[in-house]
């Protein structure tokens, strides 16, 4: 029986991003796996498109992976996703792998990042460790994406956690959906912080992170922040260039369900 790993993300059109948050995600899985094929796939065809047309870069979308997949023999198939959480580009994954199911003798899925409480309580703690630097008399603020397409807003009990552990100085919103930026600006007007340091609650720090975060523009949170008087540092890193986050993938990988 050959097996294969399919590891499937959103995709970056920033090739440096890129290189150390998704490829390094690739790495780590693959190299936990090397009795199986790698693959890869995306679930944006407009990032896929771009890279094209800019680099000359051919990405698989799920479907045509997973035909390419079946073309080169492979019958155990474990699929990992690096989505942050479960919402549509996920449930996407899961239709696209569904489709296929029949086709192979065995096929694997993995949870995202965000999947359970344990899951949370442990991406909290290895911000805490990561963020360790920042001060007392300063503030974290995390931008994660949001989604509509989620029950429980992993978000909302990410902000609990801290404040349960003491670090109500980091505090987490979102650039769409809810909570937004409100629970951003609430806590730098109510706590008045020395400085906030900025950092993205995604995989990779992309567009979201240089524009709608750290970017120039008048409603950017970098901006809105400095507006209100605020000292502000961007950390332009997405949590793919940690070893802690990518480990956890990893263990959603070996905890990968059969469907």
């Amino acid at each position: 029986m050959k097996k294969g790993l399919l590891v499937v993300s959103f995709g970056t059109s920033c090739a440096e991003t890129r290189a150390l948050t998704i490829e390094a995600l690739e790495r780590d899985l693959a190299a936990a796996y090397p009795e199986r094929k790698f693959f890869r796939a995306w679930t944006s065809g407009f990032i896929r498109k771009k890279l094209k047309a800019s680099e000359g870069l051919s990405i698989d979308s799920v479907p045509e992976a997973m035909e390419r997949i079946l073309a080169d023999g492979v019958t155990d198939l474990l699929v990992q996703p690096t989505h942050m959480m479960a919402g549509e580009e996920f449930s996407s994954v899961i239709d696209d792998i569904k489709a296929f199911r029949e086709r192979f003798s065995s096929v694997s899925l993995g949870e995202p990042l965000l999947a359970s409480s344990d899951d949370i309580n442990l991406l909290a703690k290895a911000l805490e460790q990561i963020f360790s630097s920042v001060g007392e008399d300063e503030m974290l603020a995390l931008m994660g994406h949001g989604s509509s397409a989620v029950k429980e807003n992993p978000y909302e009990k990410l902000n609990e956690v801290f404040a349960q552990d003491g670090f109500e100085r980091f505090r987490v919103g979102t650039v769409e959906f809810e909570p937004g930026f409100a629970p951003i600006l609430d806590a730098a007007r109510l706590r008045r912080p020395e400085r906030i340091h900025l950092a993205p609650l995604m995989v990779v720090a992309g567009d979201h992170a240089l524009n709608d975060m750290a970017g120039d523009e008048e409603d950017s949170w970098s901006s809105r922040l400095k507006t209100e008087g605020f000292e502000v540092i961007s950390v332009l890193k997405g949590m793919g260039e940690y070893a802690s986050v990518r480990e956890m993938y990893v263990s959603h990988a070996n905890e990968a369900k059969l469907i």
